[in-house]
Order: structure tokens, then sequence, then C-alpha cells
């Protein structure tokens, strides 16, 4: 369970680092990050929002830790359950999608995000969710 745990936390993490580097001012690959339709992107994280979902991501990966007990437990054993399921199903959700620019179901395909997001964003979160629910249940 330990080395799901790491993987999860650790896919999570690289995840964090990323958005770090967006919101410190790096332009590599976040032309490619945000779903886009004519061309332009639908929306554009600030700096505060970019730093928030990087926030999100360690706090999800401490969870992780935590109810694999890889890590000194900071939260009440059913609160780190509880906590690791909502990671599983945040990630799980955001693998399916709103339908329409985001997930395996969206509707809009012909774009650089749309391409990345079915071959390596959607199958990456999946993952991670599953990941993240198998130690939900068995940790």
């Amino acid at each position: 369970m330990a080395v799901l745990a790491w993987t999860v936390a650790s896919g999570l993490l690289a995840i964090a680092a990323m958005h770090l580097y967006w919101a410190a001012g790096g332009r590599y690959g976040n032309a490619a990050a945000v779903p886009e339709e004519d061309g332009r992107p639908l929306f554009e994280p600030g700096m505060g929002v970019t730093l928030a979902v990087a926030a999100l991501l360690v706090v999800a990966a401490l969870l992780v830790l935590d109810r694999a007990q890889v890590i000194p437990s900071i939260l009440a054993p059913p609160l780190a359950r509880l906590g690791t399921w909502g990671v599983a199903a945040v990630l799980t959700a955001r693998a399916i999608g709103e339908f329409n620019y985001i997930g395996f179901f969206k509707r809009t395909r012909p774009t650089t995000f749309a391409s990345l997001d079915t071959r390596v964003f959607s199958p990456l979160a999946l993952a991670l969710g599953l990941g993240a629910a198998v130690v939900a249940y068995g940790a």
C-alpha cells in the first residue's frame, strides 16, 4: 500500500510543481493546459487560482500519504479516509469530465488541449483517482 500511496502522491506533487512553475511565470506547456474554443483559451487562470490548485494538489498528496500511514498522521484516521475518498472522487470526476471541453466524454476534440486531455490528462487523472480509491479503501 505504501508504494501505491507514494506513487499517487508523487504524481499529485509533480502536477503541483507544474502549477507552481506556471504561477511563477513559466510558459512551457501552459498553452496546452487550458481548454480552448476557436483558438482562444476558455479562461485565463491568474496566479492566485494557479497557486490554489497547486496547494490543493499538495493537500491531496498529504491526505493519500496520511491514509496509507507512511507519514506522521495529521488527521484522525476516519478523516484521512474520508479525505482520500474525496481525492479519488475529484480525480475520477476530472477524468470523466464535464462533457464539453474536459474529460473522456468531451465533445470538443480538434484542439491541442483536447488531444492531450484524451491521451494524457484524463488517463492520468483516472489512474491517480483509482490509486487514491485503493488507498482509501485498503489502508
